[in-house]
């Protein structure tokens, strides 16, 4: 491997990742920076290449941990509006939709928070390696992504805090990743419209520059049957640029600028709320410097980043049964911002042969503040925001080493990173009984695994790790009222950080055009934080914030597969005709939580799926006057477990006690066709049609939008139940110059 290319490997990491397969050399035009055109978006090849899992390039076959990557032709041919549909059409984990701009996430039995508050998520969101500042993806667009890497399982030691299921990290766009000139036109079912336009390229100089722009609108949709959901509408925007210099072979600087949002997004919720919208919006900027010393011994990477997440939320009921006349809103408006500066320093060191050391050091700060409008009936008066102000000050120190041995078929790989951390609970609007002040904590996490590859085609790894999530200032300190009359919630000092232990054992076999992975795991969650009744009399409710002493248990299977079928089969196909297949899955046969509460019903852990999947065929001919190619995709929710908010007719579920009684949502299968043809080089047009047999389904809301309608229509806010899309049918062209 040259220098120049050593660079631009350790310069990918955690900024704007070249797609390289490993132990692949690259064209020389792609040393020199030169690439002339994307990848084929036809191919379905999972990659070697790893490059963020350990803070390091890697091939897949030595990294011990369980990683699923979604390619660039994947992200292409996909109609999702946002990276939530994107990450639910492979299978990635539960995915609670609410809402068009709002989804949490589970990931091995941890989950992000509803609302998104990226500080309470069990699973973390990266974008080109930091911290996205939020764990609601359905804010993010995929129009400028270059691919997505997922990293599953606890991984504190290289990414710190909220690490407890999983990493999502949503690496974008650059003028090295996609040269040239595309622009995509589309429109649909429920008045769709989507543009996007991206330009890119590379300098003999030594510059690189790339800048995107997307945006798309829906109104209101219909569900499976023809029912027009209502207050479903709404607006995207996104924005890239990025600026890449590369001095001489051994360094070089990258700068990437972006904005996403979601606008005026209808917000049914668990109430059908037709009045409720939001609007959600997400920037960053990173400065990122790479490089290595002559002799490749010594690299280094240094990132400085700025991330501000806003989340404007407007949420009356001014309808509902469930609040007196005089308790009614109008308006009931609240604005949370998140605001993060942060630097990481990642040097790493060939030690000696076949070892790598890594040495990381992390600082960042990151401040919260909140206001919220409420206007209604005569008994509505100024409340607090949903969400207290803090500060937060975080500094970690880590390490990880590798090693190879027996002519690099056996790696053993081992880190502990300390992180130190202080949190600070505010000042906040309407909250006089806060009782703020600053929590110092500080925890160790610790990392251990092996990979083995006993033949060419076979092989084995095994790790274990630990994950944490630090406690929030107000689960710290807080002493605030949720309603006028109801529940005083008290902060505990004493509280510990909610802790992760996974342990797994997986295989990888490959063959010619073909590849399958496997993997058992277990995950165990531990210090669990919940508010807990104390007292209850006279109508107020007392509760203070507590670590669960019981476990939520996860075992599971996973596995990913692709392969080429002509190739694997060898099939006697003219060379023109392609056939590829793939699918991801998972299968949780333990599923525990063993602090449930008895009034739930069950101990099945909820919000995760008993196993999900996604399986698709791709078949079509290229080097033809018109290559095409159709493809047919399959997701499969599983059954999940559900104590849910809604208000469910006496009728259909009697006894219920709301957010605490479970239920059982049956699995479904949702269908998707997309075809394209390219009529004239560099012109190609499609057609797609989403949930091909209008199912009328919801992965999370039981009572759906149908008849009859088996939620308590009077304690709705002007609908039934809430409904996902039902068909669509999509057109559009792609134009690459």
């Amino acid at each position: 491997m040259n220098r120049l290319y050593a660079s631009l490997i350790w310069g990918s990491i955690a900024t704007a990742p070249v797609p390289l397969l490993a132990q692949q050399a690259p064209a020389e035009g792609q040393q020199q920076g030169q690439t002339s055109s994307p990848a084929d978006p036809g191919t379905h090849t999972l990659q070697e290449g790893f490059i963020t899992a350990t803070g390091r390039y890697e091939p897949l076959n030595r990294i011990a941990g369980t990683v699923q990557i979604i390619h660039q032709d994947r992200i292409e041919k996909s109609t999702a509006k946002s990276v939530a549909e994107l990450l639910a059409e492979n299978a990635v984990g539960f995915m609670s939709e609410w809402s068009p701009g709002q989804t949490s996430i589970n990931i091995r039995g941890a989950q992000s928070e509803g609302q998104g508050r990226d500080f309470r998520s069990q699973v973390l969101v990266l974008i080109n390696g930091h911290r996205a500042g939020t764990a609601n993806v359905s804010k993010l667009s995929n129009a400028d992504i270059q691919r997505i890497e997922i990293v599953r399982g606890p991984s504190s030691v290289i990414y710190g805090s909220q690490n407890m299921g999983g990493v999502i990290n949503i690496i974008l766009k650059t003028g090295r990743t996609a040269p040239g000139g595309y622009l995509e036109g589309s429109t649909g079912s429920w008045g769709l419209f989507d543009g996007k336009l991206q330009y890119g390229g590379v300098t003999s100089g030594g510059f690189d520059y790339y800048g995107g722009v997307a945006s798309s609108t829906r109104g209101n949709y219909s569900v499976g049957g023809g029912r027009t959901e209502e207050n479903t509408a709404w607006t995207r925007f996104s924005a890239t640029g990025a600026f890449g210099y590369q001095f001489n072979d051994n360094n070089r600087v990258d700068v990437t600028a972006r904005t996403d949002g979601i606008y005026d997004a209808g917000f049914r919720g668990s109430a059908a709320n037709i009045f409720a919208f939001d609007t959600r919006t997400n920037a960053s900027f990173d400065v990122s410097f790479t490089g290595n010393t002559p002799d490749n011994i010594a690299n280094y990477f240094f990132q400085a980043y700025y991330t501000n997440d806003v989340d404007a939320l407007n949420n009356p009921s001014p309808l509902s049964a469930l609040n007196t006349i005089p308790n009614r809103t109008y308006t009931d408006y609240n604005r949370r911002q998140l605001d993060i500066v942060g630097t990481r320093f990642l040097p790493s060191f060939n030690v000696w042969k076949g070892n790598r050391l890594l040495v990381g050091l992390d600082w960042e700060r990151s401040w919260i503040r909140s206001d919220r409008t409420r206007l209604g009936g005569a008994a509505v008066t100024p409340a607090a925001p949903q969400d207290n102000n803090q500060t937060d000050n975080v500094f970690a120190l880590y390490v990880e080493d590798s090693q190879s041995l027996f002519d690099d078929r056996l790696v053993i790989r081992g880190g502990i990173r300390q992180t130190f951390g202080s949190t600070s609970l505010d000042w906040t609007p309407n909250s006089p009984t806060l009782i703020t002040g600053t929590t110092n904590y500080k925890v160790l996490t610790w990392m251990a695994g092996a990979t083995f590859q006993a033949t060419d085609w076979l092989g084995f790894r095994a790790a274990a790790s630990t994950g944490f999530r630090a406690p929030t200032a107000t689960e710290l300190g807080a002493n605030f009222t949720i309603t006028p009359i109801g529940t005083t919630i008290f902060g505990n000092p004493n509280l510990v950080a909610e802790t992760a232990q996974q342990m797994e054992a997986g295989t990888t076999l490959t063959w010619e055009g073909g590849r399958l992975d496997a993997v058992v795991f277990q995950n165990t969650i531990t210090n669990r934080i919940s508010s807990v009744t104390v007292s209850s009399t006279g109508g107020r409710t007392i509760a203070t914030y507590q670590n669960n002493p019981a476990n939520i248990v996860i075992q599971g299977l996973e596995f990913q597969a692709e392969a080429d079928l002509v190739k694997s089969f060898k099939l006697p196909f003219e060379e023109s005709w392609t056939w590829k297949a793939w699918g991801n899955g998972y299968y949780n046969f333990k599923m525990t939580d063993y602090g449930a509460s008895a009034a739930a019903g069950t101990d099945m852990a909820t919000r995760i799926n008993l196993y999900g999947l996604d399986i698709g065929t791709q078949v079509g001919q290229v080097g033809t006057r018109f290559p095409w190619n159709m493809q047919l995709l399959g997701i499969l929710r599983g059954p999940m477990w559900y104590n849910t908010e809604e208000s469910l007719s006496p009728v259909y579920f009697p006894g219920q006690v709301r957010s605490t009684t479970v239920y059982q949502k049956d699995p479904f299968w949702i269908w998707k066709l997309r075809g394209e043809v390219e009529v004239y080089k560099g012109i190609k047009v499609f057609g797609a049609v989403n949930n091909i047999f209008d199912v009328n389904a919801h992965p999370i809301f039981i009572a759906q939008d149908q008849v009859p309608c088996t939620a308590i229509q009077a304690n709705q806010n002007g609908s039934c139940g809430t409904s996902m899309p039902g068909r669509e049918f999509i057109v559009g062209f792609q134009f690459r110059f």
